[in-house]
Parts: C-alpha cells; structure tokens; sequence
C-alpha cells in the first residue's frame, strides 16, 4: 500500500469514528482531539468546500468589502475565513487555503467564528485571522451573536447528518443583515440524501415565508474523496447562496 493510501485510509478511519458519535458532547470530544490534525487531514480529502463558498459570495457581494462583517459559523480551525475578510462565517472544515485566507484575498477583512469545540477555537484563534471567537452548541443554544449584524454568514461543512440540526438555518438568516447574504454547503451523496432532503424543504420554506431570496445553487459532481464504506471515489455537494429579505 502506498504511503498516500496509507495516509488516506487513516484520515479515512478517523471520520468513520466522528459518526460513532451519537451524542453532541461526544461530537466535541471527537473534534478536540481531532483539532490537532484537523486541516491536514482534511486536505488529503480534497475538499473544496471552502474555496467554491468563497467564489460563491465574490461573485455576488458588491458593496465594500472592507467594511463587511462575516460571520463564520462551525468555523472549526480557521478554515473558511482564510478564504473572505468582510463576512462572517461559522464553518468546521480545511483546504490548501482556508476559507478566511480565500476571503482575505478577495477584500473581506472582518470575521467571527463560532463553533462548539473549544480546542478548534483555540486553533483559529492562533491563526490571527479572527476579530472574535465564540464558543457555542449548535442546535442546542442560540448563536452567541448580535441578530441582524453580520453582511455574510457562513456554514461550511457542519450542515450534513449527524452534525448540525437543520433548524440551525434560522438563526443563520436571524444573525444576518436586511441584503446580506447567507451561504451554505451540504454534501449530496447517498448517506445524506435524506437530511439534504429536509433541508431542501427548510429553505424553500424560508422563502415562503419571505424571509430570503436564493440567488444560486451549485451542484458539485467532485466534492471531495469519499470515506464512506459504501461509496467510492468522489462525492458530490452543494452551494446554497440566499440573500436576506
């Protein structure tokens, strides 16, 4: 076995162990000793969720990108904000460059993470990157944020089965400002076919309700290796782009 097989199949068996977490304290305990390897981990994947959020809210965000606030949602080690400077994002994943880094370079400068584990946290705080970081459990208590606040919210990542509660989607939309603009990703393979299926249902709901409009969605044939016992090569997700109403 080659020395990247090698190292695929352990990155492999440590997210297979991250879905024998049936409680949300045990989802923290797994992500506090995962922060450690986190983003290199996450590369061998070849996820690229984070870069195509980022190009997602450039191609449509006009105003001054300087003064925008992102809220990074489930920010994980940093991973989205290396991608923006002016939205604010809570995503838990990692690329070459991270979201925040991608974001930087696009004009954003201003973030706030937010994320349940606080040895995460403890990471995207060393990397310089945020102006705050909070320490929250999703789907349990509220974002730790003032509503109506943030230009950008992101989620990247933790919206998928097992992980962060659908109705998590709400307070997204509630954090953001009237224009701003809330940007999503799921995956879109077979063991989370049923949860991107509620979720789909959630946000035409939302606008329904007239709470946001959908500006684009983004279908992703290669979205990242898959690690599933029952899937091979790569997965398939999704970009969701909604601006608030």
């Amino acid at each position: 076995m080659s020395a990247d097989s090698n190292t695929f199949e352990s990155v492999k068996a440590a997210v297979l162990s991250a879905h024998k977490s049936t409680t949300s304290e045990e989802k923290i305990s797994f992500y506090n000793r995962w922060a450690e390897n986190y983003e290199q981990d996450v590369a061998v994947l070849d996820y690229c969720a984070p870069s195509l959020a980022a190009d997602c809210i450039s191609s449509h965000f006009s105003s001054a990108r300087e003064a925008a606030l992102v809220l990074d949602v489930a920010c994980g080690t940093g991973l989205v904000a290396k991608h923006d400077r002016d939205t604010i994002i809570v995503s838990s994943m990692t690329d070459t460059e991270t979201f925040v880094e991608q974001m930087k370079k696009l004009g954003f400068e201003h973030f706030v993470g937010v994320d349940g584990s606080e040895v995460m946290l403890g990471k995207a705080r060393q990397s310089g990157l945020y102006q705050d970081l909070k320490q929250c459990m999703l789907g349990k208590e509220p974002l730790p944020v003032q509503g109506g606040r943030f230009d950008v919210v992101v989620i990247v990542g933790a919206l998928s089965v097992g992980n962060v509660p659908i109705s998590t989607t709400r307070d997204l939309c509630n954090a953001t400002k009237p224009g701003g603009f809330i940007c999503m990703t799921t995956r879109s393979n077979q063991e989370n076919s049923e949860y991107k299926a509620a979720l789909d249902s959630e946000l035409r709901k939302m606008e329904e309700e007239e709470l946001w409009t959908c500006l684009e969605v983004t279908e992703v044939k290669d979205w990242e290796r898959a690690v599933s016992e029952k899937e091979d090569g790569y997965i398939s997700g999704v970009v969701y782009l909604y601006k608030k109403l």
